[in-house]
């Protein structure tokens, strides 16, 4: 248990400092040869929802590791921790374009990495189906976020554009491969708690 709780340490001091490292994957941003300059107003509206979305890739890393902490199954296991990875390439790119746009990281998501790792290790001690199923439900509240995200962001700004529709390829490629492994659909109660929390750190965030 101490090795345990030492690593898992280890990887928050990693993900809050933004060192974890991912799977090396291209910065899809570099895919753009964008002439155009954002206006202040542009790059402002950029720098939130970047901010917002570090954020959220900060939750997803704790929710992956908590829910794998407590998993039983090795498979499954096995799935989260990959899973988690392929995330940190998502909290690589948001905190790279978030540099760009000179904007700062939320100073909220030590809370939102604490949080996020509690409410993980509760679904993931609930069994591998509703764990399986909590992956999914967030992964599709995650695809429609991200979807608000490209409707509001400037059209000027491609390199945002391009990093968010990678990101939303990848979650919902996510949440495909946890209903194939067995996820149990959550009820409607708990998906409506999970959409009202996701609010509240989206819109914290957006500012602080």
């Amino acid at each position: 248990m101490i090795n345990k709780f030492v690593n898992e340490l280890d990887i928050a001091l990693k993900t809050l400092s933004y060192k974890k490292s991912g799977t090396d994957r291209g910065y899809p941003a570099d895919n753009n040869e964008n002439d155009v300059e954002l206006s202040e107003p542009e790059r402002k509206l950029s720098e939130a929802l970047m901010r917002v979305n570090l954020a959220g890739e900060v939750a997803a890393q704790a929710l992956y590791r908590g829910q794998a902490m407590v998993c039983k199954d090795p498979d499954i296991k096995e799935h989260l921790i990959q899973a988690g990875d392929e995330e940190t390439d998502h909290l690589i790119w948001c905190k790279k374009r978030l540099d760009e746009l000179d904007g700062k990281p939320s100073v909220l998501n030590p809370i939102w990495y604490a949080g996020s790792f509690a409410i993980g290790a509760i679904f993931g001690s609930m069994g591998e189906k509703t764990s399986l199923g909590f992956v999914e439900e967030t992964e599709k509240q995650v695809v429609k976020h991200l979807q608000r995200h490209l409707d509001k962001v400037s059209e000027n700004d491609k390199e945002t554009i391009e990093i968010l529709k990678t990101m939303q390829e990848d979650e919902d490629l996510h949440a495909g491969q946890a209903n194939e492994s067995g996820a149990e659909e959550l009820q409607n109660p708990t998906k409506k708690i999970m959409e009202f929390t996701a609010k509240v750190m989206t819109s914290s965030s957006h500012y602080i």
